[in-house]
């Protein structure tokens, strides 16, 4: 059994005048550091992590990305709108997208298909930059947000300057273990037949350290992973999106936040739109946000799909992400993907 240290990882919220005093800066990787914790995912590390691969049996790719359709449940004024456009045929009737002509072009009568889309990349599937969430005004590193806030985006920790990751990845599948072993009080079957943690449920440091065990991962989480929780609440988002908003998901709070930071992960991220839970009398706030990047330099993912890897008991793998390369954007909606191996 892993050992815990009680007395180094708790629940008592930061110190908030020592954070804007200047407590949490300069970063571990220097005062002038925009990557924090992507600065883990070396070289070497993407070496190591595909040496693991073995080239004589099949690899499986999965994505861990949810789908986005026009209505998919979004906090706020976020919405994800796909408009089809049409040119060189006769759509059926009943078609409201876009018609640009319906006579073909040329002599070999070409005809095309093009989707216009509104969006915000901060929804559906996403990894948060450093500069999402932050203190008083300050984010990672002791960044200014006044200082960097521009109209069309920020002129410090953008998506542009993150760049891509090839790098291990370790599932926690919580839900998983707490079904092999029956724990119906910590469980809610759904309409669709399919489990999730109840609602509220806090994952515990326990809870994350048993997942583990269950699973046979015996290599410690380490600098430059990516950890992902899963929870199944993601079942909402077809079954029903209005309680995938607004209901009290599962997940984290500081105490767990705190050990997993620690490992110095690349990404710790969760398959609900939302990171961290509510406990006793504090509600869901952006307190894990808060501690996990502006303290540790380490980015949020949410909505993280890992449906896939859990089925086929794959825990360990190899996760690619490229960051959205849009200059000053906060978020990436760019899917990530895992390369795994049933095993044998």
């Amino acid at each position: 059994m892993t050992q815990i240290d009680d007395n180094e990882f708790d629940d008592e919220p930061f110190d908030l005048e020592a954070v804007i005093g200047g407590a949490w800066v300069p970063s571990r990787y220097g005062p002038d550091d925009q990557l924090g914790t992507w600065n883990e995912v070396t070289p070497q590390k993407t070496a190591a992590v595909l040496a693991r691969i073995d080239s004589s049996r099949p690899v499986q790719t999965y994505q861990l990305a949810e789908t986005l359709f026009n209505g998919f449940p979004a906090n706020g004024d976020r919405e994800y709108q796909q408009t089809l456009s049409v040119l060189g045929f006769e759509p059926a009737p009943g078609f409201e997208g876009i018609r640009v002509s319906a006579d073909p072009i040329g002599p070999w009568q070409g005809c095309a298909l093009e989707e216009r889309v509104s969006t915000t990349y901060n929804m559906g599937t996403k990894i948060n930059g450093l500069h999402h969430v932050g203190i008083a005004g300050k984010f990672y590193n002791g960044t200014d947000g006044a200082e960097i806030a521009e109209t069309w985006g920020t002129t410090r920790l953008g998506q542009e300057t993150q760049g891509p990751i090839v790098t291990r990845g370790v599932l926690i599948d919580v839900l998983g273990q707490k079904v092999a072993v029956n724990a119906k009080e910590d469980l809610e079957v759904l309409s669709n037949g399919r489990p999730m943690l109840r609602e509220g449920y806090r994952i515990t440091l326990e809870d994350i350290v048993t997942a583990l065990e269950w699973e046979g991962v015996t290599e410690p989480i380490g600098p430059g992973d990516v950890v992902l929780l899963r929870t199944g609440w993601r079942e909402l988002i077809e079954v029903d999106a209005k309680r995938y908003l607004e209901g009290q998901q599962s997940g984290p709070y500081l105490r767990e936040c705190r050990w997993l930071a620690s490992k110095r992960p690349a990404v710790i991220g969760v398959d609900s739109w939302f990171f961290g839970v509510g406990v006793d009398d504090i509600p869901t706030t952006m307190l894990c946000h808060q501690e996990v990047a502006a303290r540790f330099g380490v980015r949020v993912g949410e909505a993280i799909r890992t449906d896939g890897l859990a089925e086929d008991r794959i825990y360990d793998f190899v996760f690619c992400a490229s960051s959205q390369n849009a200059r000053g954007a906060v978020s990436s909606n760019a899917p990530p993907f895992a390369l795994g191996q049933v095993p044998s």
